[in-house]
């Protein structure tokens, strides 16, 4: 299977890359000593490429999907009769989420905040992009949130867009978290703790 680079992925990829090509060179080329600095710098780049893979999915049959890699961190009830299930991602997860169904973008917004960890109640506040879908359930929300180290929330797609269930929608960078709002009669099929696969763990049984 080939390996996929996700979108979005630089200049963190690279300039780490970057970095180890250079020093490298230097160590070839004039001492030895620039080996010491060579072999965190290999293990970042290493982390970086982890951090950055896109895996392919096959979408499983019925059912709303996670959109994220990760353990359910919390479900709660709203008093509009949505149910939130929120999604915690960490470093070690693919970080490129997924539509949960199929539909239509009819929104994309981001919004500013700031960058306390994803997993703190606090994050509430943090910087976000907030989707909205029109899809078989009616409106659906899913809103990816920056964390500590996350700094940027890159979308692949803009209001219009069409979207398959599974279909790649945007990228957090390195630890972060996204939340699904799932419509009011919809219930979730997980549990706090379980682990989700983006595009294949279904979420909530339609």
């Amino acid at each position: 299977m080939a390996f996929r680079l996700a979108k979005g992925t630089s200049p963190w990829f690279y300039v780490a890359w970057a970095a180890v090509a250079a020093v490298a060179a230097l160590a070839y080329l004039h001492s030895p000593w620039w080996l010491v600095l060579l072999v965190p710098l290999v293990v970042l780049a290493l982390i970086m490429l982890n951090f950055f893979r896109d895996p392919e999915r096959t979408p499983s049959g019925e059912g709303l999907l996670a959109p994220a890699d990760g353990v359910v961190q919390s479900i709660d009830e709203w008093e509009d009769g949505r149910t939130r299930v929120a999604t915690f991602m960490n470093p070690f997860d693919v970080h490129v989420n997924r539509a949960p169904l199929a539909g239509r973008v009819t929104s994309v917004t981001h919004l500013e905040g700031g960058f306390i960890p994803a997993f703190d109640k606090e994050s509430e506040r943090n910087e976000r992009v907030v989707w909205l879908f029109e899809t078989e359930l009616g409106e659906l929300e899913v809103v990816q949130i920056a964390g500590t180290l996350a700094r940027r929330i890159v979308p692949y797609l803009e209001a219009g867009a069409k979207v398959a269930k599974g279909d790649r929608i945007g990228i957090i960078r390195l630890g972060s978290r996204v939340d699904v709002y799932l419509p009011p009669g919809v219930e979730p099929a997980v549990s706090v703790g379980d682990k989700m696969v983006a595009g294949e763990s279904v979420l909530a049984r339609i």
